[in-house]
């Protein structure tokens, strides 16, 4: 399985003065990553790889504390990316044994979408909230089909966590 999570809440882009790499999450945000990695801390996750974006970092973070993973910092998930880099992480990935985490950014994760939907993947693009997770199945080191997890759905919705 490959789970690519949306980042959780950092609060306005356009509030944040600075280098927006640099943009932490807000109270809203923490709350949300916890709700993820309390959603998959019992997952066989073998690796946790995430864009450099302070944001995501900090999204994966609690995840990888409660699993004893090191965290990978990978430019394939920046803010950005080229998307075919980015599918080719994918790819690599489901070659692997064990799970992995990628968290990334809100135009990234629905390029990779698109682009397993063009090769025939199903998948809906369309969906990707903050917070979200889109659970990849892998069959004979390829994906078979995703399943979209929104916010809701575990409990990392901003109305549950107030």
């Amino acid at each position: 399985m490959l789970y690519l999570v949306r980042h959780a809440s950092a609060g306005d882009r356009r509030a944040w003065q600075g280098d927006d790499s640099n943009r932490p999450l807000d109270p809203m945000g923490h709350a949300q990553a916890e709700a993820i990695a309390a959603t998959l801390a019992s997952a066989p996750i073998q690796r946790v790889l995430t864009s450099p974006s302070v944001r995501c970092v900090q999204t994966i973070e609690p995840l990888a504390a409660k699993l004893g993973l090191d965290i990978e910092i990978s430019g394939e998930l920046a803010e950005g990316a080229d998307g075919w880099r980015s599918e080719a992480l994918v790819e690599r990935l489901c070659g692997l044994a064990g799970d992995s985490v990628l968290c990334s950014h809100g135009d990234v994760i629905p390029e990779v979408l698109w682009r397993l939907a063009y090769g025939g993947i199903d998948v809906n693009p369309a969906r990707c909230k903050k917070a979200s997770i889109w659970e990849l199945h892998v069959v004979d080191g390829t994906v078979s089909h995703g399943v979209y997890r929104s916010p809701r759905s575990f409990g990392a919705r901003a109305e549950d966590l107030m």
